[in-house]
């Protein structure tokens, strides 16, 4: 079973994409922060992370590029998640290394 990592701080989000993502037949663990995020990417080793741009602590922005420069982290798909639909912002999440962008 794929596991994906969510990273989002809002729980109305985090419940209503897990269930769904379970439905489908995949493991989802959650973080709640981009610093909680980036340890549990090492520790559960997942297969995509699902990242909220807008997080506490450490920002969504500055998670992908931590995890882009480590060598346990480098290959996994990242797909940005954000409310943020301004112009730019698909360039900017691909620019820190997110394979794709979601609003």
């Amino acid at each position: 079973m794929p596991k994906i990592l969510l990273v989002e701080d809002n729980e109305m989000n985090r419940d209503m994409l897990s269930r769904r993502l379970e439905r489908k037949g995949y493991q989802v663990v959650m973080a709640v922060d981009g610093q909680q995020g980036l340890d549990m990417a090492r520790s559960e080793a997942p297969d995509l992370i699902l990242m909220d741009m807008s997080l506490p602590e450490v920002d969504g922005w500055e998670a992908t590029r931590q995890l882009r420069a480590a060598p346990e982290t480098r290959a996994v798909p990242i797909i940005a998640l954000t409310a943020h639909a301004m112009a730019g912002d698909r360039e900017k999440a691909l620019e820190a290394g997110c394979d794709d962008y979601d609003t």
